[in-house]
């Protein structure tokens, strides 16, 4: 096995990270499962937010132990990077089969969130909608004078809490994430796979763009991105038989 502890937690979680296996197993509190499963587990009064990648098939066993980091690697890597942008880490773990990559998992402190920002860019009505937006376009605008692309910027990965009249966002998901200085283009960009309408999108780019002016057309740069977007995803529903959704 492979494995890494945040210093912060060194002493507390050594035996729950070698253990991972027993107590993700012997837990029932799934909060996603698909290609990869979540967890909340508690632990020595911490509650974590366990994640259980899916086992590669072979080619990418091959790949992610001899040619590339893992998915879990990389989420504790890219957190330790992120800071305060995302919830914090703990530690990663993985377990080795035939001398190839098999199990793997991130663990990290739960961040006790409130909604995503999926519920108020599909919802007329969500209380202080404009506030919200309004916070989040200055929350994304500090990931990208930080120099951060999360290249899966969508409304699921986007966790928002409310403390009194502020609002607190962390981002999740983070395995994929590149660091640059974003341009003008690219940071219209990183909005469109928000799938906003573009009543949303106007007023969450327009505020970004109140806030730092990057270019005298970002707004409509915003929109141009977010539809070509929908246009290739729909594009790939339509190949599937599947309904479009605009």
């Amino acid at each position: 096995m492979k494995q890494s502890l945040n210093p912060s937690f060194e002493n507390i979680f050594k035996d729950f990270l070698l253990n991972i296996q027993d107590y993700f197993n012997k837990n029932d509190t799934s909060i996603h499962k698909a290609r990869n499963e979540l967890k909340i587990i508690p632990y020595k009064g911490i509650s974590t937010v366990v994640k259980a990648f899916k086992v590669p098939n072979i080619i990418n066993k091959i790949a992610y132990t001899f040619f590339k980091d893992s998915k879990a690697k990389k989420s504790f890597d890219y957190s330790l990077k992120l800071g305060n942008f995302t919830p914090t880490p703990i530690g990663y773990i993985e377990f080795f089969k035939n001398g190839l990559l098999d199990e793997s998992y991130f663990v990290s402190e739960e961040f006790a969130y409130d909604f995503t920002i999926r519920e108020p860019l599909l919802e007329k009505e969500f209380p202080d909608r404009e506030g919200v937006f309004k916070a989040f376009a200055s929350f994304t605008l500090a990931l990208h004078n930080a120099g951060i692309f999360h290249e899966d910027y969508s409304p699921g990965n986007i966790l928002i809490k409310k403390e009194n009249d502020n609002y607190s966002f962390k981002i999740v998901d983070v395995n994929r994430m590149r660091f640059f200085t974003l341009s003008c283009d690219e940071r219209a960009k990183n909005f469109s796979k928000l799938w906003a309408s573009e009543e949303a999108l106007t007023s969450i780019a327009t505020e970004y763009a109140k806030e730092h002016d990057v270019c005298e057309d970002f707004v409509q740069k915003a929109l141009y991105y977010s539809l070509q977007n929908k246009k290739v995803k729909n594009f790939k529903k339509r190949l599937k038989g599947k309904e479009i959704d605009w």
